[in-house]
Parts: C-alpha cells; sequence; structure tokens
C-alpha cells in the first residue's frame, strides 16, 4: 500500500499523549490508519545511561539494541493515540517483539525513526496488529522492531490463524534475577512508559491484574544484557515471545542455548510458569 507520511519536529508531550490514551476506552473501528510518522530523535547520554544500568548493559560504545525501542516509544504513543487509530491503547496487550541489528549500533548521535502499523488479522482472543519501528542514519537502515500487539474483543469476519508455537525447550541456565516490587516505576521513570499495569498492585488490580507486573520490554532488555556476549555486533535478529506476565516481586530463571549464530532462550519464574521464550539467528 501507498503509505503518506507525517514528519514531525520532534514528539508530542508524553503527558498530552497519555491524557489522549485515557479519553479513549472504546474500540471504534476495524481499519488501522493508512499514515506513519517520522521523525529524527537524538540519544539523550544520560537517559541512555541511566538504561544502561537499569538493564545490566555494559557500556561497550555501543547502543543496546533494546534502546531504540526507548527512543522511539513516544513516536509510538503518538501514533496509537492518533484520531485514526481505532484501538484504545490501554487495552492492547503486547505478545511478542523482535528486534533486528542490521548494522552496529556505534558512534549513535541521533536517528531518524518511521513508525506505522500494518497485518490486521483475527485472533482467538480478538485481533492481531503489528507495530513496526524503524531507524535510519545517515547510511540507512540500521535497525528494525516488529511488536505484535494484541486487541481483546475486537471482531473480524475472516476466521483466526493461529500460528503454531515452538514447544518450551530445556535449555541451560545463563543466569537469574530479582524483579522487585518497584522495577515498573523505575522502568517507567527511564523509558516512559507508564502503563497503570506495572506501577502498583492497586493500579493494576483497576485492569485485572491481581499484583502489578514487569515490563516484557525490561524482561527482554535484561535477557539480551545477559546473553550479550552470545551474539554478534550486528547482522541478527532477537525476538520473544511474551507468555505469562512476571509478577512483582518474583525471581525469575534465564535459560540460554550456548554462543553461535542462533539460539533459544526461555524465562521462567516460580512453579514452572513460563514468561518468555525467545530466540535469535543471523540475518
Amino acid at each position: 500500500m501507498s503509505r503518506h507520511w507525517h514528519d514531525l519536529h520532534s514528539p508530542a508531550s508524553r503527558a498530552s499523549l497519555y491524557l489522549r490514551a485515557a479519553s479513549k476506552r472504546k474500540i471504534s473501528g476495524d481499519r488501522l490508519p493508512g499514515d506513519g510518522l517520522r521523525c529524527l530523535i537524538g540519544v539523550q547520554p544520560g537517559n541512555l545511561a541511566a538504561y544502561r544500568r537499569l538493564c545490566h548493559f555494559a557500556d561497550d560504545g555501543r547502543l543496546p539494541a533494546t534502546y531504540p525501542h526507548v527512543m522511539a516509544f513516544t513516536l509510538q504513543l503518538q501514533l496509537m493515540t492518533g484520531d485514526d487509530f481505532p484501538f484504545p491503547l490501554l487495552g492492547l496487550v503486547h505478545l511478542h517483539n523482535r528486534i533486528e541489528v542490521l548494522r552496529p549500533l556505534g558512534a549513535v548521535e541521533a536517528l531518524r525513526f518511521a513508525v506505522y502499523t500494518e497485518n490486521l488479522q483475527p485472533h482467538a482472543k480478538g485481533a492481531t496488529f503489528d507495530l513496526v519501528s524503524e531507524a535510519e542514519d545517515g547510511i540507512g537502515l540500521l535497525w528494525r522492531e516488529n511488536s505484535r500487539m494484541l486487541v481483546r474483543g475486537l471482531k473480524l469476519e475472516s476466521e483466526a490463524n493461529q500460528p503454531v508455537e515452538d514447544e518450551p525447550t530445556a535449555l541451560p541456565e545463563a543466569t537469574r534475577w530479582y524483579a522487585d516490587s518497584d522495577i515498573g516505576r523505575r522502568y517507567a521513570k527511564v523509558c516512559g512508559d507508564y502503563n497503570p499495569i506495572h506501577l502498583s498492585a492497586v493500579s493494576a488490580r483497576l485492569f485485572g491484574f491481581p499484583t502489578a507486573i514487569a515490563h516484557g520490554m525490561w524482561s527482554k532488555a535484561m535477557a539480551l544484557a545477559a546473553l550479550g556476549s552470545h551474539l554478534p555486533q550486528s547482522g541478527y535478529a532477537f525476538e520473544v515471545g511474551f507468555h505469562k506476565p512476571v509478577r512483582l516481586p518474583s525471581e525469575v530463571v534465564l535459560s540460554a542455548s550456548e554462543a553461535g549464530a542462533k539460539g533459544a532462550l526461555r524465562l521462567d519464574g516460580q512453579g514452572g510458569v513460563l514468561h518468555m521464550l525467545g530466540r535469535w539467528d543471523s540475518l
């Protein structure tokens, strides 16, 4: 399809976008917008340093592969709170995330982001769509992200075609960490994702969760940081599917393949709860 782009000098303020998100509580249509947003966004050194500390990334001169997601987050919010976006933001569920690092993420001061949505498909619990974010430097495309989002309660005419997921794999333990009760608030402060389900037990209960849950992208970032020596500097994809949420506080165990061009990982919690299943592969 031919996409119409809106080029922005800067994204709107997060506060105004969250107010827009809070005001929309119902599905208003079943078509994704054909427009996309583009914007040049600079790296904020203080925020980057705080993100590295929060997610345990080493300062090796390269952006963590999940950090462009943080840079693009406000632009994504603006896209999904636009007048032509038909779904309430606060009801969306992040099912799957794939990041592709096409070239090394070193010596980056700013990136030109493009964000758009596509691929609306029926699902057993409603429908899914892909939120796509791409980042370019002066040479060309450098990084790409695809976030699969679930819209609960949306009915499409065609039948749901559920993908067959790989069976959870038995893997050697790589590391484990403790997700404390305030990690949702600390992640929100650094990354801007103030979804109430992550902030406190009180706010999480308003959305049907008995306690606050960890951000999925924090769990993915922690796994990526722990497996940094397993991956090349570029030319790879790192993707995960989010299963049961990590309730706060709790301990989780990361298991993974040995270092190599491709491998698998899983994140488990207490009582055999599978939180996340993923893999990496060369492009």
